[in-house]
């Protein structure tokens, strides 16, 4: 369909291993190159142009080419893009997400997602001497080792719901880094407090995502985040959270819902405006392992592009337009596009839910909402329809979403945009309604 694409991805196969270097936007038969890309939309190699409602995994806030941040970056460039020596938009930076955020008294830049939960997850056993760390069955914190633990898991391998197995996601993985993540069932208070309890000597942090989008995108119940908070304090063991992509939820993060604080955050994405990015913030005492200022610095952390003024201008510029007033009506535009998406579903009579916080949701084809991880698990014949009908959307429809069937929207994201989105669904759910009402059937081992 697009011929300049699949003889770039043909070459690409002969240069770059499997033809892309992000598993994120390979496509079968090939992936389509973007020629480039402004507010909401994209335009391919071939000419053809996208509604985006994926914005680069979500972490383009405004869309793209936003004007104040290429204005902002622009001119940085033009004086240097990165230094060995520390920058003064670093530190306007770290003070505008520190007045953000309640639970941000100290701050430290690095340069992913992943970098951030790396760092979130060395610091803690860094402060408490322990070594094992707990996470959702089904979560994703990005690529390290312990991290990644189970975030693939399945009904062959995941095991007693009363003590979930730690299951890899690359072959390989050492038995030693499994043995050192404890498993939880997210939004389960009395099976997480139990398997909490029987590893409290051994455990450094308990890692949450408020809104965690593999496990299925809904928020977590307040009882929950307060019941991990309570039994934290009573063992010496942090609550750490991930806000890489949550952040954008609220002004404050997803955070600001709840009463009780995490001890340390990792964010990303929306904080790079456009670049790449990690940061991770969190009480003083907590973050002192970092402090070059003692005589043995209990975790010594650099990097060679960390905070560089580019990404810092960047970031800051963003996050500066996406004000409390920007947040609040960005959510509102999303709460009213979930109603409308809502009615194309009774419309389209399939048993299909939608779960979501702040300006993010996602499409589940299950009639009942689900709550945990192995509620929103997707069987073989479910993902096959769930693929053909993001590609029908993607082909025919010309619109682009995250292929867990998710949005992300940006402050650029109109109501036609949303029209658009909602035709297209209406016609893609008829189209393979008979399929769709199949998945009732589905058994699950």
């Amino acid at each position: 369909m697009n011929p300049k694409s699949k003889k770039l991805f043909e070459h690409a196969r002969r240069i770059i291993i499997g033809g892309v270097s992000r598993n994120t936007v390979f496509r079968l038969p090939y992936p389509d190159y973007a020629a480039k890309a402004k507010g909401c939309y994209i335009t391919d190699i071939d000419g053809k142009k996208y509604i985006d409602f994926a914005n680069n995994m979500a972490s383009l806030i405004h869309g793209h080419a936003f004007p104040p941040v290429i204005e902002a970056v622009t001119k940085q460039i033009q004086k240097g893009t990165a230094f060995t020596l520390a920058s003064e938009i670093e530190l306007e930076f770290a003070s505008h997400l520190k007045d953000r955020v309640d639970s941000f008294e100290r701050v430290k830049f690095m340069n992913s997602g992943t970098e951030a939960v790396m760092a979130m997850i060395k610091a803690s056993r860094a402060y408490t001497g322990r070594s094992k760390i707990a996470k959702a069955e089904g979560a994703y914190h990005g690529t390290y080792d312990f991290a990644e633990v189970s975030q693939t898991a399945n009904p062959k391998n995941w095991g007693d719901i009363e003590n979930p197995n730690s299951v890899p996601v690359a072959h390989g993985t050492p038995k030693s880094v499994l043995d050192e993540v404890v498993v939880y069932p997210y939004n389960d208070i009395e099976r997480t407090l139990a398997i909490l309890e029987k590893n409290e000597s051994d455990i450094a942090c308990v890692i949450v995502d408020p809104v965690p989008h593999r496990v299925g995108l809904m928020e977590g119940d307040e009882d929950f985040i307060e019941a991990i908070y309570n039994w934290t304090r009573k063992k010496g063991v942090l609550m750490v959270f991930d806000e890489v992509v949550t952040l954008r939820v609220n002004y404050g993060g997803a955070q600001e819902k709840y009463s009780v604080p995490p001890d340390l955050t990792a964010m990303g994405k929306i904080i790079g405006g456009g670049f790449p990015v990690g940061a991770l913030a969190g009480r003083a005492e907590v973050m002192s392992v970092f402090d070059n200022h003692r005589n043995t610095i209990l975790y010594p952390h650099a990097g060679t592009f960390s905070a560089n003024p580019v990404t810092m201008t960047a970031g800051y510029t963003a996050m500066e337009y996406f004000d409390e007033l920007s947040v609040m009506k960005l959510n509102e535009f999303t709460e009213n596009a979930k109603n409308q998406i809502e009615q194309v579903l009774k419309v389209a009579d399939v048993p299909v839910s939608l779960t979501g916080a702040g300006s993010m949701f996602r499409i589940h084809l299950k009639a009942q909402l689900p709550n945990t991880y192995r509620e929103t698990y997707q069987q073989d014949m479910e993902k096959a329809v769930i693929k053909e009908l993001l590609d029908y959307l993607y082909y025919e429809e010309n619109i682009l979403m995250i292929n867990t069937c998710s949005c992300m929207l940006s402050t650029v994201t109109g109501q036609k945009e949303i029209d658009r989105l909602s035709e297209g669904l209406e016609r893609g759910l008829k189209l393979l309604k008979p399929k769709i009402e199949n998945l009732k059937n589905l058994v699950y081992d």
